[in-house]
C-alpha cells in the first residue's frame, strides 16, 4: 500500500492535459506514458538490486554512501541537502485545499488555500508523529480510495468507448490520426516526460522504510514491482478514458482539472463536485505516504551526525515514530511551494545507476538477491543523461514550460541546491577544522530508545 499510496497522487488526475499540450498529439502523449512506465521499471530494477544488497532504510542515501565513500561524507551531505530542501509536500497540500474549496463552492484565494494547506501538513505530521499506527491505517484507507477513483475512471471509460454515453456520440474521434500536430521540439518532450515520471514517483518508496519491514528482501522484490505494475495498467487505461470522453482542445485547456472535466462530461456537474472531494483525499493520501517515507530518510540522515543536534533528529521521540524527522519535512513544506524536485532527482538517479555499474565491476563477488538487467541499467542511465541535458537546450521561441520564468531556471535551481550542500560540506569538513586546528573524529552513541547514532568530537592538534 505504501508504494501504491505514493505513486497514485494527483498526477494522473491532472498531468494528462499538460502532457498533451506539450507534445501536441494523442499518439505522442501515449508514447510518453509508455516510455515513463519503461523508465520506471528500469529504475526499479536498479533500486531492487541495490535495495536487496543493502536492505535498510534510507534508499538512495544508503546506495550512494556504499559507492561514493570519498571524499568522506560528501555524498551523504549532498543527498541530505536535496532531501531537506526539496523533500517537501507543499504541492499536494495545495491540491487538497483547492479541491476542497471548489467542492464547497468557496472562492479560492491565496489565504484560504494556503491556510488549509498548512493545516493539512500539520495534521499529517502530528498523526504520523504521535499516533503512528493510526497514521498507517489512514494512509492505507486513502490508498484504497485512490485506487477506487481510478477504477471508476477506467470502467466508465469502457462504457464511453462502447458508445453508451449519449452526450459522447463519437468516442473514437480522438484516436483517428493520433499523431497529427505532434511537436518537433525535444524540449517539449523532455518537459512532458518529467511530468510523466513525476506521476510515477514513488516506486522506490519501499526502500526508504526497510528497517520497519519484515523480511525486507522478499517484501521489496514483490511489493515494489506489483505496486508499479498495478499503477501502470491503471494509468494507461485512465488516459484512454480521458481521450475517449473529452475532445482534444477541451482536454488541453482543462489544465489541472482534467479528471474533473471528464466527470462533468460523463456523469454531470454533481459528480464533478463529488470528484473534487475524492481528488482532495487522493492528494491527502499522497502527502501522508511521502511524509511517512521522507521522515525515515531524514532520521537516517540524522544518524550520520552531519546535522546539528544529532540525538534529537535521530530519535523516535516521543511515541516510537521519528517525529523530529517529520519536523524536518514539515518546515520546508510550509515555507516553500516549488516544483523543482524532478531535475535534482535525475542527478541522484544518474549517480545511483552509475554506482550500480561500478559495483558490478569492482565487487562482482558480492551476493545479489536480485540482479538488474544490463539493458535496464543502461536504458535508465541514458535517459537520466538526456533529461539532465535537454532542459538547457533553448526551446522554440525561447519560451519554456513555466513562463515568464526563463527555461533554464528550473534545472539551475536544482543544481544550486547541490551547490549549497557542497559549500556546507567544504566549510564543515575542510575550512573550520583547518582554522580551528582540529580533526573531526566519529564515535557511536546509543539513545535511550536503542537507536545507534554517529557523532563527531573535535580532536585538537598539538
Amino acid at each position: 500500500m505504501l508504494v501504491l499510496g505514493r505513486i497514485i497522487g494527483t498526477g494522473i488526475f491532472s498531468t494528462p492535459s499538460s502532457v498533451l499540450t506539450a507534445v501536441g498529439s494523442l499518439g505522442a502523449a501515449m508514447m510518453l506514458w509508455v516510455l515513463g512506465i519503461l523508465l520506471s521499471f528500469a529504475g526499479l530494477a536498479v533500486w531492487l538490486e541495490l535495495g536487496t544488497m543493502f536492505p535498510r532504510s534510507g534508499g538512495e542515501k544508503v546506495y550512494l554512501e556504499a559507492v561514493y565513500k570519498k571524499p568522506k561524507l560528501l555524498a551523504t551531505v549532498l543527498f541530505a541537502t536535496n532531501a531537506i530542501f526539496l523533500g517537501f509536500t507543499a504541492s499536494g497540500c495545495i491540491v487538497f485545499a483547492s479541491n476542497i474549496l471548489k467542492a464547497a463552492h468557496v472562492t479560492v484565494t491565496d489565504w484560504n488555500e494556503r491556510g488549509i494547506a498548512m493545516g493539512v501538513i500539520l495534521f499529517v505530521t502530528l498523526i504520523h508523529g504521535f499516533t503512528p499506527h493510526w497514521g498507517i491505517r489512514l494512509m492505507n484507507l486513502l490508498s484504497v480510495i485512490k485506487i477506487a477513483i481510478l477504477l471508476v475512471v477506467v470502467v466508465s471509460g469502457w462504457v464511453v468507448l462502447g458508445g453508451h454515453i449519449k452526450s459522447i456520440p463519437d468516442p473514437h474521434a480522438n484516436f483517428r490520426n493520433g499523431f497529427a500536430n505532434s511537436s518537433h521540439s525535444p524540449y517539449n518532450y523532455a518537459s512532458a516526460l518529467f511530468k510523466v515520471l513525476n506521476s510515477f514517483t514513488g516506486w522506490s518508496n519501499a526502500a526508504y522504510v526497510l528497517n520497519e519491514v519484515k523480511n525486507p528482501v522478499r517484501t521489496i522484490k514483490i511489493a515494489a514491482p506489483l505496486g508499479l505494475g498495478i499503477c501502470s495498467v491503471l494509468y494507461i487505461l485512465a488516459n484512454i478514458s480521458y481521450f475517449a470522453a473529452v475532445q482534444l482542445p477541451a482536454l488541453k485547456e482543462s489544465g489541472v482539472t482534467v479528471a474533473s472535466y471528464y466527470f462533468l462530461v460523463v456523469f454531470g456537474p454533481t459528480a464533478q463536485r463529488v470528484l473534487s472531494v475524492f481528488v482532495a483525499l487522493s492528494a491527502l493520501g499522497n502527502v501522508m505516504s511521502v511524509t511517512f517515507a521522507q521522515s525515515r530518510v531524514n532520521q537516517e540522515l540524522g544518524k550520520e551526525g552531519i546535522l546539528p543536534f544529532t540525538k534529537f533528529w535521530s530519535s523516535n521521540w516521543p511515541c516510537g515514530a521519528p517525529l523530529p524527522g517529520l519536523i524536518v519535512h514539515l518546515v520546508p513544506s510550509v515555507v516553500i511551494i516549488l516544483d523543482v524536485e524532478g531535475y535534482p532527482g535525475q542527478i541522484i538517479n544518474l549517480f545511483v545507476v552509475g554506482g550500480l555499474i561500478f559495483l558490478r565491476f569492482k565487487h562482482p563477488e558480492v551476493i545479489r538477491p536480485f540482479r538488474a538487467w544490463w539493458s535496464a541499467a543502461i536504458f535508465f542511465l541514458v535517459a537520466a543523461v538526456f533529461l539532465l541535458v535537454i532542459p538547457f537546450i533553448r526551446p522554440a521561441g525561447g519560451i519554456g514550460d513555466t513562463p515568464p520564468l526563463p527555461y533554464w531556471l528550473y534545472p539551475l535551481v536544482g543544481i544550486a541546491v547541490f551547490a549549497i550542500g557542497l559549500l556546507y560540506w567544504f566549510v564543515w569538513r575542510i575550512v573550520l577544522p583547518r582554522l580551528g586546528k582540529y580533526q573531526l573524529e566519529p564515535f557511536k552513541d546509543v539513545l535511550s530508545d536503542g537507536t545507534v547514532v554517529t557523532q563527531f568530537h573535535k580532536v585538537h592538534q598539538e
